[in-house]
């Protein structure tokens, strides 16, 4: 009995020892996703910055289509006046609301893009060629900064609901809440190449 005794006490101090080695899990992996968030919006942000700058060369097209040129302003305004809660990350609504904006943009920015590759007079522009390579290549970085976070959030939400995870949030972390996930396709987790119409293209 006394050893029996023993091998339970000695089983019990085992697990108590491996489940405080993670007792600083739940904070790193916050920290984790908080950067890769940061990341995402500094990408996007990149995008806006580029907006004003393609729209400026775009109306030098003669007869470019003006609906499609207000479909990108009006978006770009939308993000650029959207404000984000302190609590975003845990805040379903306002996660809701930023893709939806963010995405307005991009789906603005491909239709000016396709429309773009009707006028061969703008394809010969260095500046337009120039500021469309660096929207191809922000998009991608887009794509890589979303992956990220989606992986940092799952990692996150999986330490908060499982052992021994979620002991320490119960008895030390109780004001950790999962975070909201961004919304995306499995078939979509690899990173696309963005190609807004450039391949093939003679002009």
């Amino acid at each position: 009995m006394r050893i029996a005794g023993l091998v339970i006490l000695g089983l019990l101090v085992a697990v108590i020892a491996w489940a405080a080695t993670g007792i600083n899990a739940i904070p790193t992996k916050e920290e984790s996703a908080s950067a890769a968030w940061a990341q995402v919006l500094n990408q996007y942000q990149r995008r806006a910055e580029l907006v004003p700058n393609l729209v400026a060369t775009v109306k030098g097209a003669a007869d470019f289509e003006k609906s499609t040129l207000e479909s990108v302003v009006q978006a770009r305004a939308k993000v650029g006046t959207m404000q984000l809660p302190a609590d975003i990350l845990t805040n379903p609504d306002a996660m809701r609301a930023f893709e939806s904006n963010q995405g307005a943009l991009t789906s603005a920015l491909s239709r000016l893009m396709v429309i773009a590759e009707q006028y061969p007079q703008l394809q010969a522009t260095e500046n337009f060629r120039t500021l469309q390579d660096q929207l191809e290549g922000t998009e991608n970085r887009i794509a890589v900064a979303r992956r990220d976070f989606i992986e940092a959030v799952r990692m996150y939400n999986t330490e908060l609901k499982t052992f021994p995870g979620v002991l320490w949030k119960r008895f030390l972390y109780p004001d950790r809440e999962p975070m909201q996930q961004l919304e995306i396709e499995p078939e979509k987790m690899e990173v696309p190449k963005v190609d807004f119409g450039t391949t093939g293209n003679t002009n």
